[in-house]
């Protein structure tokens, strides 16, 4: 429907608005969709391009969880085709401290993991980060994939 770019801390962003229904809107970040709750409903007299289309949108996405992204914004040289995901709800969340891109990811659905074990490597700021396991047990879902982009508080996996 609606596409703004912007710059956030350095970093470029590519919101494109899909739907919205009174306060609630479904975006598209970098190509990762959310689901987010406004303050204010939007005025659809001002703004019929953003007037609810029930169509637009199959599915609703769980709020602010990542859903797959498409593979066409990917490098040629990603490995790994998309983990199967368990529900994201089935035990502890780990999830991004802060925004960047997903430079490797440790472990496999099904991998047992302990406290402190070092799940994924996240990029932010020029900086690789070692995203540790804050519950021990069994990786349910993976929900992204090297190469994403993930927001702050973004699900990344599931332990359970």
């Amino acid at each position: 429907m609606k596409t703004y770019k912007y710059k956030v801390q350095g970093v470029d962003y590519e919101v494109e608005i899909t739907d919205v229904e009174g306060k609630i809107a479904r975006v598209n970040v970098n190509g990762i969709p959310f689901e987010i709750e406004m303050q204010k409903p939007i005025n659809a007299a001002k703004h019929p391009e953003l007037a609810a289309t029930k169509a637009s949108v199959a599915a609703p996405v769980a709020a602010a969880e990542p859903a797959e992204k498409p593979q066409a914004a990917a490098p040629a040289a990603t490995p790994a085709k998309p983990q199967p995901a368990a529900p994201a709800g089935a035990g502890t969340p780990v999830k991004a401290p802060l925004p960047g891109t997903i430079n490797a990811i440790n472990v496999k659905v099904g991998d047992k993991v302990g406290v402190g074990d070092v799940v994924v490597v996240l990029e932010a700021m020029k900086m690789q980060n070692n995203i540790e396991a804050e519950a021990a047990g069994t990786v349910t879902s993976i929900l992204v994939n090297q190469g994403d982009s993930v927001m702050e508080g973004a699900v990344m996996l599931t332990i359970g």
